[in-house]
Protein backbone atom coordinates (compact mmCIF):
# COMPACT_ATOMS: atom_id res chain seq x y z
CA UNK A 1 0.00 0.00 0.00
CA UNK A 2 1.69 3.26 -0.90
CA UNK A 3 2.08 6.27 1.69
CA UNK A 4 -0.87 9.08 1.69
CA UNK A 5 2.11 11.49 1.04
CA UNK A 6 5.10 11.31 -0.47
CA UNK A 7 7.89 10.23 1.78
CA UNK A 8 9.88 13.30 1.15
CA UNK A 9 7.23 15.43 1.77
CA UNK A 10 6.16 13.40 5.30
CA UNK A 11 10.22 13.96 5.84
CA UNK A 12 9.19 17.82 5.50
CA UNK A 13 6.33 18.04 7.50
CA UNK A 14 8.29 16.05 10.50
CA UNK A 15 11.25 18.66 10.18
CA UNK A 16 8.57 21.64 10.33
CA UNK A 17 6.99 19.93 13.12
CA UNK A 18 10.44 19.76 15.20
CA UNK A 19 11.56 22.91 14.12
CA UNK A 20 8.49 24.44 15.90
CA UNK A 21 8.87 22.50 18.73
CA UNK A 22 12.06 24.05 18.99
CA UNK A 23 11.25 27.40 18.89
CA UNK A 24 8.71 27.14 21.45
CA UNK A 25 11.18 25.74 24.17
CA UNK A 26 13.34 28.72 23.31
CA UNK A 27 10.32 30.85 23.52
CA UNK A 28 8.94 29.35 26.57
CA UNK A 29 11.94 30.06 28.93
CA UNK A 30 12.70 33.63 27.91
CA UNK A 31 8.49 34.40 28.58
CA UNK A 32 8.13 32.56 31.79
CA UNK A 33 11.96 34.68 32.81
CA UNK A 34 9.92 38.21 31.31
CA UNK A 35 7.19 37.41 33.46
CA UNK A 36 8.67 36.18 36.47
CA UNK A 37 11.61 39.14 36.89
CA UNK A 38 12.68 40.13 39.23
CA UNK A 39 11.73 37.49 41.79
CA UNK A 40 14.12 38.87 43.97
CA UNK A 41 15.86 41.79 45.46
CA UNK A 42 17.85 43.94 42.76
CA UNK A 43 21.22 45.70 44.04
CA UNK A 44 21.61 49.28 42.94
CA UNK A 45 25.80 50.08 42.55
CA UNK A 46 26.09 53.84 43.79
CA UNK A 47 29.75 54.96 43.12
CA UNK A 48 29.57 57.96 45.37
CA UNK A 49 29.69 58.36 48.87
CA UNK A 50 26.07 58.23 50.89
CA UNK A 51 24.59 61.41 51.70
CA UNK A 52 26.23 63.47 48.65
CA UNK A 53 23.91 64.38 45.80
CA UNK A 54 24.04 62.06 43.58
CA UNK A 55 23.52 59.67 46.00
CA UNK A 56 20.31 61.49 46.85
CA UNK A 57 19.25 61.47 43.41
CA UNK A 58 19.79 58.00 43.01
CA UNK A 59 18.05 56.87 45.86
CA UNK A 60 14.94 58.69 45.14
CA UNK A 61 15.13 57.08 41.82
CA UNK A 62 15.31 53.78 43.32
CA UNK A 63 12.46 54.20 45.56
CA UNK A 64 9.80 54.83 42.91
CA UNK A 65 11.40 52.22 40.22
CA UNK A 66 11.08 49.76 42.70
CA UNK A 67 7.65 50.25 43.55
CA UNK A 68 6.98 49.78 39.37
CA UNK A 69 9.31 46.73 39.41
CA UNK A 70 7.59 45.36 42.79
CA UNK A 71 10.12 44.88 44.25
CA UNK A 72 12.93 46.12 46.71
CA UNK A 73 16.29 47.98 45.14
CA UNK A 74 18.45 47.98 47.52
CA UNK A 75 21.23 51.03 47.22
CA UNK A 76 25.02 49.87 47.88
CA UNK A 77 27.57 52.63 48.13
CA UNK A 78 31.18 51.98 46.71
CA UNK A 79 33.06 55.11 46.51
CA UNK A 80 36.17 56.19 45.33
CA UNK A 81 38.38 56.94 42.42
CA UNK A 82 36.12 59.66 40.97
CA UNK A 83 33.50 56.82 40.79
CA UNK A 84 35.65 54.74 38.74
CA UNK A 85 35.46 51.81 41.22
CA UNK A 86 31.51 51.36 41.78
CA UNK A 87 31.47 51.71 37.57
CA UNK A 88 34.34 48.68 37.55
CA UNK A 89 31.75 46.86 39.86
CA UNK A 90 29.18 46.74 37.88
CA UNK A 91 30.77 46.18 34.55
CA UNK A 92 32.07 43.16 36.36
CA UNK A 93 28.68 41.89 37.91
CA UNK A 94 26.39 39.27 36.23
CA UNK A 95 24.16 40.31 33.52
CA UNK A 96 21.25 39.13 35.14
CA UNK A 97 19.36 42.15 35.93
CA UNK A 98 20.21 42.28 39.90
CA UNK A 99 22.90 44.21 40.03
CA UNK A 100 22.45 47.55 38.09
CA UNK A 101 23.70 50.70 39.38
CA UNK A 102 24.59 54.65 38.31
CA UNK A 103 27.23 55.13 35.55
CA UNK A 104 28.68 58.69 35.53
CA UNK A 105 29.48 60.10 32.15
CA UNK A 106 33.26 60.47 33.28
CA UNK A 107 33.94 56.94 32.05
CA UNK A 108 33.88 58.56 28.89
CA UNK A 109 37.27 60.65 30.41
CA UNK A 110 38.65 57.76 32.73
CA UNK A 111 38.50 54.83 30.28
CA UNK A 112 40.30 56.63 28.26
CA UNK A 113 42.92 57.74 30.76
CA UNK A 114 43.68 54.17 31.73
CA UNK A 115 41.84 54.84 35.06
CA UNK A 116 38.86 51.82 34.41
CA UNK A 117 39.51 49.09 31.60
CA UNK A 118 36.69 48.77 30.15
CA UNK A 119 35.14 50.55 26.89
CA UNK A 120 31.88 52.46 27.93
CA UNK A 121 31.06 52.84 24.69
CA UNK A 122 29.98 48.82 24.33
CA UNK A 123 30.65 47.53 27.66
CA UNK A 124 28.14 48.06 29.19
CA UNK A 125 24.25 48.18 28.98
CA UNK A 126 22.64 51.94 29.26
CA UNK A 127 19.03 51.93 30.82
CA UNK A 128 18.14 56.13 30.98
CA UNK A 129 20.14 59.30 31.26
CA UNK A 130 18.32 61.16 34.27
CA UNK A 131 19.72 64.32 35.00
CA UNK A 132 22.72 66.61 35.53
CA UNK A 133 24.45 68.99 37.87
CA UNK A 134 24.76 72.41 38.55
CA UNK A 135 29.14 73.19 38.94
CA UNK A 136 29.95 76.88 39.57
CA UNK A 137 32.28 79.16 41.18
CA UNK A 138 32.52 79.96 44.08
CA UNK A 139 34.75 82.70 46.74
CA UNK A 140 34.33 83.52 50.41
CA UNK A 141 32.38 86.42 50.71
CA UNK A 142 35.21 88.23 52.45
CA UNK A 143 37.14 87.75 48.60
CA UNK A 144 38.14 90.46 46.78
CA UNK A 145 36.63 89.32 43.79
CA UNK A 146 33.30 90.38 43.34
CA UNK A 147 33.09 88.87 40.04
CA UNK A 148 34.68 86.50 37.43
CA UNK A 149 35.61 89.30 35.61
CA UNK A 150 37.92 90.34 38.67
CA UNK A 151 39.12 86.97 39.17
CA UNK A 152 40.36 86.70 35.18
CA UNK A 153 42.28 90.42 35.02
CA UNK A 154 43.76 89.07 38.03
CA UNK A 155 45.05 85.69 36.94
CA UNK A 156 46.23 87.39 33.67
CA UNK A 157 48.71 89.54 35.71
CA UNK A 158 49.43 87.08 38.61
CA UNK A 159 49.79 84.02 36.00
CA UNK A 160 49.70 80.84 38.49
CA UNK A 161 48.55 82.47 41.84
CA UNK A 162 44.62 82.10 42.07
CA UNK A 163 44.40 79.07 43.47
CA UNK A 164 41.63 76.67 43.20
CA UNK A 165 40.13 73.50 44.97
CA UNK A 166 38.71 71.01 42.99
CA UNK A 167 37.77 67.12 43.54
CA UNK A 168 40.32 65.53 41.34
CA UNK A 169 42.51 65.36 38.80
CA UNK A 170 40.42 64.64 35.70
CA UNK A 171 37.31 64.74 37.44
CA UNK A 172 34.45 67.22 36.16
CA UNK A 173 35.21 70.04 38.63
CA UNK A 174 39.47 69.91 37.33
CA UNK A 175 38.86 69.55 33.71
CA UNK A 176 35.96 72.44 33.51
CA UNK A 177 37.98 74.59 35.17
CA UNK A 178 41.03 74.09 33.25
CA UNK A 179 38.86 74.61 29.78
CA UNK A 180 37.23 77.71 31.45
CA UNK A 181 41.45 78.87 31.59
CA UNK A 182 41.95 77.96 28.05
CA UNK A 183 39.36 79.49 26.99
CA UNK A 184 39.62 83.30 29.39
CA UNK A 185 43.80 83.09 28.20
CA UNK A 186 44.71 82.68 32.00
CA UNK A 187 46.72 79.97 34.07
CA UNK A 188 45.16 78.94 37.61
CA UNK A 189 47.26 76.85 39.89
CA UNK A 190 44.44 73.79 40.82
CA UNK A 191 44.58 72.12 44.42
CA UNK A 192 43.16 68.47 44.12
CA UNK A 193 40.92 66.96 46.98
CA UNK A 194 39.67 63.62 47.46
CA UNK A 195 35.86 65.11 47.11
CA UNK A 196 34.08 68.10 46.98
CA UNK A 197 33.24 68.27 50.52
CA UNK A 198 37.39 68.42 51.80
CA UNK A 199 37.60 71.42 48.78
CA UNK A 200 34.83 73.59 50.33
CA UNK A 201 36.17 73.17 53.70
CA UNK A 202 39.64 74.36 52.83
CA UNK A 203 37.82 77.48 50.75
CA UNK A 204 35.69 78.49 54.27
CA UNK A 205 39.08 78.32 56.35
CA UNK A 206 40.68 80.88 53.63
CA UNK A 207 43.10 78.14 52.18
CA UNK A 208 42.50 78.23 48.75
CA UNK A 209 41.15 81.45 46.63
CA UNK A 210 38.42 79.87 44.88
CA UNK A 211 36.37 76.26 44.75
CA UNK A 212 35.30 74.66 41.54
CA UNK A 213 32.34 72.00 42.64
CA UNK A 214 28.86 71.12 41.98
CA UNK A 215 26.07 72.45 44.79
CA UNK A 216 27.67 71.57 47.70
CA UNK A 217 28.58 75.41 47.68
CA UNK A 218 24.71 76.07 47.32
CA UNK A 219 23.55 76.24 51.73
CA UNK A 220 26.85 78.72 51.91
CA UNK A 221 26.01 80.76 49.64
CA UNK A 222 22.46 81.38 50.29
CA UNK A 223 23.68 81.97 53.80
CA UNK A 224 26.71 84.38 52.74
CA UNK A 225 29.43 82.63 53.81
CA UNK A 226 30.15 82.66 49.99
CA UNK A 227 30.13 83.96 46.84
CA UNK A 228 29.00 82.25 43.48
CA UNK A 229 30.69 83.94 40.61
CA UNK A 230 29.35 81.89 37.86
CA UNK A 231 27.63 78.78 36.93
CA UNK A 232 28.94 75.98 34.06
CA UNK A 233 25.29 75.13 33.18
CA UNK A 234 23.70 75.67 29.47
CA UNK A 235 20.86 78.24 31.48
CA UNK A 236 20.85 80.04 34.61
CA UNK A 237 20.19 77.87 37.74
CA UNK A 238 16.67 78.61 39.20
CA UNK A 239 18.05 78.95 43.18
CA UNK A 240 20.75 81.30 41.74
CA UNK A 241 19.24 83.30 38.69
CA UNK A 242 21.19 86.11 39.53
CA UNK A 243 24.16 84.30 38.85
CA UNK A 244 25.29 84.68 35.17
CA UNK A 245 27.06 81.17 33.24
CA UNK A 246 29.82 80.96 31.78
CA UNK A 247 28.92 81.12 28.59
CA UNK A 248 27.27 84.29 29.19
CA UNK A 249 30.38 85.93 30.26
CA UNK A 250 31.93 84.81 26.77
CA UNK A 251 33.41 81.41 27.76
CA UNK A 252 31.91 79.01 25.25
CA UNK A 253 32.14 76.46 28.22
CA UNK A 254 29.39 73.81 29.42
CA UNK A 255 30.06 72.06 31.87
CA UNK A 256 26.70 69.54 33.21
CA UNK A 257 28.03 65.79 33.70
CA UNK A 258 24.68 64.03 33.55
CA UNK A 259 24.41 60.91 35.22
CA UNK A 260 22.73 58.01 34.54
CA UNK A 261 21.44 54.35 35.21
CA UNK A 262 22.72 51.25 33.39
CA UNK A 263 24.07 47.65 34.02
CA UNK A 264 26.46 45.10 32.52
CA UNK A 265 27.09 44.11 28.88
CA UNK A 266 24.81 40.96 27.62
CA UNK A 267 21.57 42.08 30.06
CA UNK A 268 18.53 40.09 28.23
CA UNK A 269 16.21 42.10 26.34
CA UNK A 270 12.92 41.61 28.18
CA UNK A 271 15.18 42.49 31.43
CA UNK A 272 16.24 45.22 29.89
CA UNK A 273 12.88 46.30 28.63
CA UNK A 274 11.69 45.83 32.21
CA UNK A 275 14.49 47.98 33.92
CA UNK A 276 14.18 51.15 30.97
CA UNK A 277 9.78 51.40 31.84
CA UNK A 278 10.37 51.40 35.40
CA UNK A 279 13.30 54.00 35.25
CA UNK A 280 11.45 55.93 32.80
CA UNK A 281 8.80 56.05 35.06
CA UNK A 282 10.81 57.32 38.17
CA UNK A 283 12.58 60.03 36.10
CA UNK A 284 9.25 61.25 35.12
CA UNK A 285 7.73 61.20 38.82
CA UNK A 286 7.37 63.93 40.83
CA UNK A 287 9.55 62.38 44.16
CA UNK A 288 12.34 62.56 41.78
CA UNK A 289 11.69 65.85 40.38
CA UNK A 290 11.18 67.23 43.85
CA UNK A 291 14.84 65.87 44.59
CA UNK A 292 16.37 67.17 41.79
CA UNK A 293 15.48 70.19 42.24
CA UNK A 294 16.00 70.77 45.43
CA UNK A 295 19.98 69.25 44.86
CA UNK A 296 20.20 71.64 41.87
CA UNK A 297 19.98 68.94 39.41
CA UNK A 298 18.50 69.74 35.85
CA UNK A 299 16.55 66.20 34.56
CA UNK A 300 17.86 65.56 31.40
CA UNK A 301 15.90 62.31 30.50
CA UNK A 302 17.03 59.43 27.48
CA UNK A 303 15.66 56.53 26.76
CA UNK A 304 18.91 53.95 27.12
CA UNK A 305 19.42 53.58 23.52
CA UNK A 306 19.77 57.44 23.06
CA UNK A 307 21.95 57.67 25.98
CA UNK A 308 24.34 55.34 24.72
CA UNK A 309 24.72 57.11 21.79
CA UNK A 310 25.10 60.22 23.84
CA UNK A 311 28.18 58.35 25.73
CA UNK A 312 29.37 57.66 22.14
CA UNK A 313 29.44 61.12 21.12
CA UNK A 314 30.83 62.34 24.71
CA UNK A 315 33.82 59.71 24.12
CA UNK A 316 35.12 61.52 20.81
CA UNK A 317 34.66 64.77 22.67
CA UNK A 318 36.78 63.64 25.21
CA UNK A 319 39.35 62.64 23.04
CA UNK A 320 40.14 65.55 21.95
CA UNK A 321 39.68 67.39 25.66
CA UNK A 322 42.39 64.89 26.91
CA UNK A 323 44.79 65.86 24.34
CA UNK A 324 44.33 69.51 24.33
CA UNK A 325 44.54 69.81 28.45
CA UNK A 326 47.74 67.22 28.35
CA UNK A 327 45.56 64.83 30.83
CA UNK A 328 47.58 61.86 30.65
CA UNK A 329 50.55 63.93 31.71
CA UNK A 330 48.84 65.54 34.88
CA UNK A 331 47.99 62.20 36.18
CA UNK A 332 51.26 61.12 36.03
CA UNK A 333 51.93 63.87 38.16
CA UNK A 334 49.44 63.28 40.91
Amino acid sequence: MKPAFPLDHQRRRLLAGAACAGVAGLLAPLSARAASYPSRPITFICPWPVGGTADQSMRALCQVASSKLGLSIVVENRAGASGMIGTAALAQAQPDGYTIGQIPISVTRFSQLGMLQLDPRNDLTYLARTSGQTFGIAVLASSPFKSLQDVVAYAKANPGRVTYGHAGVGGATHVGMEQFAMAAGVQFNPIAYKGGSAALQDLLGGQVDLLADSSSWAPHVESGKLRLLATWGAERTPRFNQTPTLKELGYDVVVEAPNGVGAPRGLPADVESKLRDAFRAAVESDTFKQVASRIDAPVMYLDGPDYKAYVAEVYQQETALIDSLKLKALLQKG
